[in-house]
C-alpha cells in the first residue's frame, strides 16, 4: 500500500494518467495522439541512427598540398585536377575566367609597347633609371641595339602606342575591379620601365614600389574572387559602375573594346623588328605565365569564350594558402571529396606552410627546371633552380612530413626542351653540370638525380622517390600523370591503414 501510494503522488505518473473524468471519446483522441507522437518519436530516432551510421561510413576527405616557388605551376596542376576529375564544377566556372584572361592578353600587349618604348627613349633621358632596376624581358636591350632603333620602327610604334592606348586604362581598371592589391617582391613597376602613358617622372617615382600584379587573397580561392566581375550576362559592360570600372562615353564592352584593338595587336606581335628585339632579352615573354599574344586573333572577339587551355595557361597569383573543395567525379576515389591547398610560393609567403604540414595525404612538389638560368623576382642574387633544390631539402626534413607521402614534379619540361634547342648552356648557369651533354634527356636525368640525393639524404626515415616530368599546360599529358598520382595516393592511405 505504501508503494502504491508513492506512485500515485509521482509526478510523471500523475502527468501520463488519464484524466479522471475522461469520457471514451476524449479517451479514444488522446491515444491515437499519443500514438502520433510515439511514431514521430520513433522516426526522429530512426533518423539519428541513420545519420550516425553515415557518419561513420562517410571517408575523410583526401587532403593534398601543392608546394613550389613563385610561378611553379601550383595553380595550373590544380586546375588540371579539376579538370580531369571534377569536370562539372569546372564547365560551371570556365566562363568566369573569361576576364581574366582578356587581362592577361592586354598586359602582354602594354608589356611589348613598354619594351619599345625604352628602345625609342633616349637613353639620357631616363631619370637615372638603370638597366639592373628592370625586368629579366626589358632589361639590356639599349646595349644590344645601341641607339640604331629603326626609325620606320618608331613611326610604326608612335602609331600603334596611339591605337593601343585605351589598353592602358583598361589594365588599371581590370585590376582595379578583380581585386590587383598585392606585388611581386621586385623592384619594378607593374609594366616594367617606361610607360609612355605616365612618363619619365612617374616611373622614377614607381621605383620605390613593388610590382603590382593581378591577384586574389581569399580562403575560398578563385571563385570568390571570379564572381565579383562575373555579370548576369555574358558580356561586361565596360562602362559600368557596377563592376568597379570606370565610365566609358562610348559604352563599350571590355570585349568590343579588345576586339577593336585585335588588328593592331597581331601587327605589334608579328613584326619581324619587334621578334627581333624580343629575342634579345634573357628571358622571353612568350614564355611567361598568361601569355596569349600568340592567340590575340581568337580571344579579341566580342564573343570569345575561354577554352579549357585558356584557363589552364590563364595567369592569377596566389596568395597565402588557399582551400579548394571538390568531389570526384570519376577515378578510384569517385564520390569521395579532395580538398587541395594552393599556397604562395613567394619568399614572404612560405611562413605558412608549414602549419599544414600535419595534417596532409600527400604533398605535390613542382619544380620548374626550365629556369635554370633565372633568377628569383624577390632576389636577383639567387637562381631559381637553386631555390627549388633549398625549398626540396626543407620539405624533404620535415619531421612533420616523415611519414607523408611526397611527389615530385619536375615542371616545365617543354619550355627547357625550347631553352637549350636555343643553345643556353646548362653548365654557363649551374656550375655542378661540368661538361655534361646539353640536350634535354641528359639535363633532366641530371636535375632528377640531385632532386633524388637531396630526399635521400635529408629525409627523417627512408621513403620511397616519387617524380613526373611534367608540362603542366599540356592537359592530355597531365591527366594521365594525375590518374597515376590518384592511384598513388589512394594506395598509400590504404597501406597507412593497413588494409593493403
Amino acid at each position: 500500500m505504501a508503494r502504491a501510494h508513492v506512485a500515485e503522488q509521482d509526478p510523471l505518473t500523475l502527468a501520463a494518467a488519464p484524466p479522471k473524468d475522461e469520457t471514451p471519446a476524449q479517451r479514444i483522441i488522446r491515444e491515437k495522439a499519443e500514438l502520433e507522437a510515439r511514431r514521430i518519436s520513433d522516426e526522429i530516432d530512426e533518423q539519428i541512427k541513420r545519420e550516425k551510421q553515415a557518419t561513420k561510413r562517410r571517408k575523410r576527405p583526401v587532403k593534398v598540398l601543392l608546394l613550389g616557388q613563385s610561378e611553379s605551376g601550383k595553380s595550373a596542376t590544380l586546375k588540371n585536377f579539376q579538370l580531369t576529375y571534377a569536370r562539372r564544377k569546372w564547365t560551371a566556372e570556365r566562363t568566369s575566367w573569361r576576364t581574366v584572361i582578356q587581362l592577361n592578353l592586354v598586359r602582354n600587349v602594354n608589356t611589348v609597347l613598354d619594351i619599345l618604348a625604352r628602345e625609342v627613349a633616349d637613353p639620357i633621358s631616363r631619370n637615372g633609371i638603370d638597366d639592373d632596376d628592370l625586368e629579366p624581358t626589358e632589361s639590356h636591350f639599349s646595349r644590344t641595339l645601341s641607339n640604331n632603333f629603326p626609325v620606320q620602327l618608331a613611326e610604326k610604334y608612335d602609331r600603334l602606342n596611339l591605337r593601343l592606348s585605351p589598353l592602358r586604362k583598361l589594365q588599371r581598371d581590370l585590376e582595379a575591379c578583380l581585386g590587383a592589391a598585392s606585388s611581386e617582391e621586385t623592384s619594378v613597376g607593374a609594366n616594367g620601365a617606361y610607360d609612355p602613358t605616365l612618363g619619365l617622372t612617374a616611373l622614377a617615382e614607381r621605383r620605390a614600389r613593388n610590382t603590382q600584379e593581378f591577384c586574389i587573397n581569399s580562403r575560398n580561392g578563385w571563385k570568390s574572387a571570379l564572381n565579383r566581375v562575373l555579370p548576369p550576362v555574358n558580356t561586361m559592360d565596360y562602362g559600368s559602375k557596377a563592376y568597379g570600372l570606370a565610365n566609358n562615353p562610348t559604352g563599350d564592352s571590355t570585349a568590343e573594346l579588345i576586339a577593336s584593338c585585335r588588328g593592331d595587336m597581331i601587327a605589334l606581335w608579328s613584326d619581324p623588328i619587334v621578334q627581333d628585339i624580343l629575342s634579345k632579352a634573357p628571358s622571353r615573354i612568350q614564355e611567361s605565365p598568361g601569355f596569349f599574344l600568340n592567340d590575340a586573333n581568337r580571344i579579341a572577339t566580342s564573343d570569345y569564350q575561354p577554352t579549357d587551355g585558356d584557363v589552364i595557361r590563364a595567369r592569377l597569383r596566389t596568395l597565402g594558402v588557399q582551400e579548394h573543395r571538390f568531389v570526384f567525379e570519376q577515378g578510384r576515389t569517385a564520390g569521395r571529396e579532395w580538398v587541395m591547398y594552393d599556397v604562395g610560393g613567394t619568399r614572404s609567403s612560405r611562413a605558412t606552410w608549414f602549419s599544414y604540414f600535419d595534417d596532409m595525404d600527400a604533398i605535390i612538389f613542382l619544380a620548374p627546371i626550365s629556369c635554370f638560368d633565372e633568377t628569383l623576382r624577390e632576389d636577383k642574387k639567387v637562381n631559381r633552380l637553386e631555390d627549388s633544390y633549398l625549398l626540396w631539402r626543407t620539405v624533404c626534413s620535415s619531421q612533420l612530413l616523415a611519414k607523408t607521402q611526397i611527389i615530385l614534379f619536375l615542371n616545365k619540361c617543354d619550355l627547357l626542351q625550347e631553352k637549350l634547342k636555343r643553345g643556353i648552356l646548362v653548365k654557363n648557369h649551374i656550375r655542378s653540370y661540368g661538361n655534361g651533354s646539353n640536350d634535354a634527356v641528359s639535363v633532366t636525368k641530371y636535375f632528377q638525380q640531385h632532386f633524388k640525393d637531396i630526399s635521400k639524404q635529408h629525409s627523417p626515415q627512408p621513403r620511397p622517390f616519387f617524380v613526373h616530368l611534367t608540362s603542366i599546360i599540356d592537359t592530355k599529358a597531365t591527366a594521365a600523370t594525375l590518374s597515376v598520382v590518384e592511384e598513388g595516393i589512394v594506395r598509400d592511405n590504404l597501406t597507412r591503414a593497413d588494409l593493403l
